[in-house]
């Protein structure tokens, strides 16, 4: 919902979190009152220099140690109707629950916690960690390497092969890492590689498709040595025969195991390649995506800001008059009296009416508990002349007789005051701010008169007060 303009800071203009009352009666956010005072040596409530600056009193300087909370109306605002706006949720609820939903949203957008810079929705985390996420590795316990989650996968065949080789051709344990302390494990079929750990474990993992070339170079010459071997031996006892026949056939099964292992490299380069395609792709669509929302949020921003202008403008056509008599109607008399006594709300103003068609721009500002020399006493009523659409085609200073009435709901005895402008006061030349100074009655009306029975002035806790401009 619409928030109402008491739910809202009189400083950042949004609604109230940890809201505090000032001794002038406006309201202030815990954190905004303390960045204020903070960064200004003898704050002056921003409000009360827009009401009236000429009503400025000791009241509107601003200090953490004279406001106090409003539990009032942070019970209020607690109460207040809220929707997720992210894209996607559906949640609505009140404002007290929405910090929890925020936490818990699985349509927000979070970093990844791994560090690794992708933003996901909070739903999705858990499948970009397993196929996604960079950062997320695990230690191959053969390699002894960190291997991101995609990796892993293609990797557990190669190191199943590669260490089923070293056992069977040079039979050696593989329970220990493979790769020695300075030199390379393969430097029994010729590789020259040495150099730290570090280093080797990096060749280990560049140099696969060399080492199958040197192995089966190796076994090609062990195979040469064989067949010569064989014709010097055709005199040999047949023992010699069946272990000559024995090692061509464990030399079939090496070349065979060497030409599947070079297709495994093959095809594990592929989808290598192809994840770091597809995970370019996703990232590229993540971006996009970003963007779109990033510029959806701003549209919806904009949007709401016009429907409010509408509204705004919707609800003053609504109340204008176009002929200089205006009759204002004021509800909850009894609360409103009450705010203006303790400081809370010190004055009411009108909504705006004009003299004419493109007339005069004017509105009024009561003080239900006086003002000035009324104060505490009277009901002080003033005329303000408002910046105006027309005001250029206007003669200035403002002449008009104005004319105040307090209606007497029995319609015996009207309380009726009037004034011509006085043509030297600032309050009536053209204005150059929003708002002229008010100028006007102070003492209209004994509060005693206002609160007494015997007349009809307040009947149902409302008050129509009636301007007419001549």
């Amino acid at each position: 919902d619409v928030p109402d303009q008491k739910y809202l800071c009189s400083s950042c203009n949004n609604v109230l979190k940890k809201a505090l009352q000032t001794l002038c009666g406006h309201r202030y956010c815990s954190a905004c009152l303390s960045w204020i005072v903070r960064n200004n040596k003898n704050a002056i409530c921003q409000k009360c220099k827009e009401e009236d600056p000429s009503t400025l009193s000791e009241e509107s300087l601003l200090a953490e140690e004279r406001a106090f909370g409003d539990a009032a109306i942070n019970k209020e605002i607690s109460e207040l109707k809220v929707h997720c706006v992210t894209l996607g949720c559906s949640w609505s609820g009140i404002m007290k629950n929405f910090e929890e939903h925020q936490s818990l949203c699985e349509y927000a957008l979070i970093p990844c916690h791994t560090g690794c810079g992708h933003v996901v929705m909070r739903k999705k985390l858990a499948d970009h960690l397993e196929n996604g996420c960079v950062n997320n590795v695990t230690m191959c316990q053969k390699c002894k390497r960190s291997l991101s989650s995609s990796e892993y996968q293609v990797n557990k065949r190669i190191n199943f092969n590669h260490h089923f080789i070293v056992f069977f051709f040079f039979q050696q344990n593989c329970s220990a890492p493979l790769i020695s302390r300075d030199g390379c494990c393969f430097s029994e079929v010729g590789c020259s590689f040495r150099g730290s750990k570090e280093k080797i474990k990096e060749h280990e993992k560049t140099a696969v498709g060399a080492h199958m070339l040197l192995l089966l170079q190796h076994i090609r010459q062990l195979k040469a040595s064989l067949f010569s071997a064989t014709k010097a031996a055709n005199s040999f006892i047949p023992r010699s025969e069946w272990m000559i026949s024995e090692l061509e056939n464990k030399l079939h099964v090496f070349e065979n195991i060497v030409a599947v292992l070079n297709k495994e490299v093959e095809s594990s380069n592929l989808e290598i390649a192809a994840f770091r395609r597809q995970s370019e792709l996703d990232q590229n669509l993540i971006r996009g995506l970003e963007l779109k929302i990033a510029e959806l949020h701003r549209c919806l921003t904009q949007k709401d800001a016009g429907l409010s202008t509408l509204h705004k403008s919707l609800l003053f056509s609504e109340q204008a008059s176009y002929d200089g008599v205006f009759l204002w109607k004021i509800t909850e008399v009894g609360r409103k009296l009450q705010d203006s006594v303790t400081g809370r709300t010190v004055s009411l103003y009108s909504p705006a009416f004009y003299t004419a068609k493109y007339g005069y721009k004017v509105c009024l500002r009561v003080y239900l508990n006086g003002d000035g020399t009324g104060k505490g006493t009277h009901m002080s009523l003033f005329f303000v002349v408002m910046k105006g659409d027309y005001d250029a085609l206007l003669p200035w200073p403002f002449r008009h007789k104005v004319t105040f009435m307090l209606l007497d709901q029995n319609n015996r005895e009207h309380i009726i005051d009037a004034f011509r402008p006085d043509l030297t006061s600032a309050s009536f030349q053209r204005p150059v701010n929003e708002m002229n100074v008010a100028s006007g009655c102070p003492m209209f009306l004994p509060l005693s008169k206002l609160q007494s029975p015997k007349y009809a002035y307040v009947k149902e806790d409302t008050l129509f007060l009636k301007c007419i401009i001549e």
